[in-house]
């Protein structure tokens, strides 16, 4: 029993947040980027009902709301009418972040951004005014993870814009020190994979850099922050139940999957964020049954030798929050690819007090796989050399 996990003061390494979030600081586009592209850069507009995102001069608003409500009570949850002066300053400050960070007893996280969530399409599909706002926010971001002593750790966003831009961006993200990249579409810039694409996935592989895709982009066109949904229905609650279930994800998956590049590129790798992992080991049974089934007839057989279970549990890794079916199933998937999250500041953190969740998801679980899922996993897929095994002071 002694080797089985049943109390977080068990825990005497550095747990690692493989997803975290920002929200981006209300001026951070309005000052970086050029002046004639003030006009219709992302700006917060003051409502009666609480702060406003508006993006490219008002084709696009987005309320503050449920990716700023750590700390609060459920009771408290509201989707729009938060206001910047009341934010946790650990969205978007070092020092204030790092202190959220101690008292949720996490040494690093991996921080993606709130306001272009669903992809850099958010701002617009400009491009000049696109590529300003994108290069405006990894600049910011990297400037954010500074001076934390390889705490805070940022992903690069790359951009919809085409091939050349997503390249360009994934260079000076490298360059910058971020730790991997965010796409919401294929680097051609669509939903569809084309085969110049390879160039990219060319340059990630080489330098070992992941790739992540997160819940609510790689959507079709279209679907984004074009309006406020009726948040007080039923309905809403269907969907994000269904989102945090995988559901969004399935298709998402299953697209990456069969793109034809995983042969071509076997050490690439692809971080699925925020879908949670219990669905896995069924979406890979069906998709090895009607893969085996449709092959031949399809011509696929000659396009693609791995079955679909393979090229996930190589080239995919996975975050989750809480499911404690996923990790009862963990032995069905690869368990060196699944990690843990908190997914500050938004609705499915449960910060400060992320130790019970912790002890909620792995309570019995025989500890050296804990340290994999909250530690060992991340560290390795992102080369966190700096972090080390033991808490330091323990």
């Amino acid at each position: 029993m002694s080797d089985l996990f049943h109390e977080v003061a068990s825990i005497d390494y550095p747990i690692i947040d493989s997803d975290s979030h920002v929200n981006e600081p209300p001026d951070l586009w309005q000052e970086r980027v050029p002046a004639r592209f003030k006009d219709r850069a992302p700006r917060i507009v003051k409502a009666e009902g609480g702060d406003l995102w508006n993006f490219d001069d008002g084709k696009g608003v987005w309320p503050v709301g449920l990716t700023a409500v750590a700390g609060m009570s459920y009771l408290d949850f509201r989707p729009y009418g938060l206001s910047y002066d009341t934010l946790r300053p650990g969205s978007f400050r070092t020092e204030d972040r790092l202190r959220d960070m101690d008292a949720d007893g996490i040494y690093a996280a991996l921080h993606y951004p709130s306001v272009t969530l669903k992809g850099a399409r958010t701002y617009t599909d400009d491009r000049e005014l696109q590529l300003v706002c994108v290069r405006a926010y990894n600049e910011w971001l990297a400037e954010f993870c500074e001076g934390s002593d390889g705490r805070i750790l940022g992903l690069g966003l790359i951009p919809t814009s085409g091939l050349d831009d997503a390249i360009a961006e994934l260079e000076w993200s490298i360059k910058s020190g971020h730790k991997g990249v965010v796409i919401s579409s294929f680097p051609n810039g669509s939903l569809d994979p084309l085969a110049e694409d390879d160039r990219f996935w060319g340059l990630a592989e080489e330098a070992g850099v992941p790739v992540s895709v997160h819940i609510g982009s790689f959507m079709p066109e279209g679907w984004g922050p074009k309006g406020t949904p009726d948040w007080k229905t039923l309905r809403f609650i269907g969907s994000a139940c269904w989102t945090k279930a995988g559901g969004q994800t399935l298709g998402v998956v299953c697209d990456l999957i069969f793109a034809g590049i995983w042969e071509r590129f076997p050490a690439l790798k692809l971080v699925l964020v925020e879908a949670n992992i219990g669905w896995i080991p069924t979406l890979l049974e069906q998709s090895d049954d009607m893969f085996s089934r449709y092959r031949w007839y399809t011509e696929a057989v000659d396009k693609m030798n791995l079955m679909p279970s393979d090229i996930f549990h190589r080239n995919f890794y996975a975050t989750f929050m809480i499911d404690t079916v996923g990790v009862e199933l963990r032995h069905r998937m690869n368990l060196d690819h699944l990690m843990w999250s908190t997914d500050y500041p938004h609705s499915g953190s449960d910060w400060p007090n992320s130790r019970v969740t912790i002890l909620r998801n792995f309570r019995g679980v025989p500890k050296a796989e804990v340290k994999k899922m909250l530690h060992s996993n991340c560290k390795e897929l992102y080369k966190l050399d700096h972090v080390p095994e033991l808490t330091p002071g323990l």
